[in-house]
């Protein structure tokens, strides 16, 4: 039987230097942006994949004009029409909010405004995707009771995608390699649940995948950062950006979700 397979972006930071009225005329990077959100969602479609999911800061920021809205969701509608289903955490850019939300009205189009699990059935498979908005205050303590909100114990599947757009201990950013370790806004390595498949994560901007905690000891269920779609600072001049691709298959002989993933570099 075929793999589910699935298309993970994150941080796609769409308006960021774009302009509708520029007071001044220069080079812009904003259809740079533009350019790989959209050759990611063309490969979602060329590639054949069975789900897409956007790991949040669809926008670059809260307060953005409807007509950029409008430009964000009309390839998301395209992808979405071809029988695709999208999922959006919104991230922290959006202030846990998808803004002008009337663009996103669509069958195959799903925003997790609250925590919540959505269920699909794929290739004769079940699988479901939960998640939550981006929280800001005290995630490190909340993090457990927030996961049991989406309510993800009530369906019983093959297999389970947990989505978020927060920091876990043990992520890395900068030039330095800077290490996330505690804070209000760290999430425990610890805290992973270990029945999901896989933690798909934005928020980090450097693609890294973590399987162990600060100490060495193996993650209940790997936690994947795909990075931004393009580099926002310096601090990221060196970094590959892009997106994943999952395949999700059973084993046979015992029936548990076999996880292979691909990181795929974007220009």
């Amino acid at each position: 039987m075929p793999a589910i397979r699935i298309l993970f972006l994150t941080d796609t930071h769409l308006g960021y230097d774009l302009p509708f009225r520029p007071r001044i005329q220069r080079r812009r990077r904003g259809p740079e942006f533009f350019s790989n959100f959209k050759q990611a969602l063309d490969d979602a479609v060329s590639l054949k994949v069975d789900a897409i999911i956007h790991g949040g800061d669809l926008f670059y920021r809260s307060k953005v004009p409807p007509r950029l809205v409008e430009l964000v969701f009309e390839p998301l509608k395209r992808v979405a029409g071809t029988g695709i289903p999208v999922f959006i955490v919104p991230g922290n850019h959006e202030r846990s909010f998808i803004p002008h939300s009337e663009f996103s009205f669509h069958p195959n189009l799903h925003v997790f405004t609250a925590p919540q699990t959505f269920r699909l059935e794929i290739k004769g498979r079940t699988l479901t995707i939960s998640g939550f908005p981006f929280i800001r205050e005290n995630i490190r303590d909340n993090f457990i009771g927030v996961v049991n909100q989406t309510n993800w114990r009530q369906h019983k599947v093959d297999c389970r995608i947990l989505c978020i757009h927060q920091t876990v201990e043990g992520a890395t950013v900068g030039p330095s390699g800077y290490t996330f370790r505690h804070g209000r806004d760290v999430i425990r390595a610890k805290d992973v649940p270990s029945h999901f498949s896989a933690v798909l994560a934005g928020h980090i901007h450097r693609f890294q995948v973590l399987r162990k905690d600060l100490r060495g000891k193996a993650i209940r269920a790997a936690v994947f950062y795909a990075g931004a779609t393009e580099r926002v600072s310096f601090a990221e001049r060196d970094e590959e950006k892009g997106y994943l691709i999952f395949n999700i298959d059973l084993d046979e002989q015992y029936n548990l979700p076999q996880v292979e993933w691909e990181f795929r570099t974007l220009p």
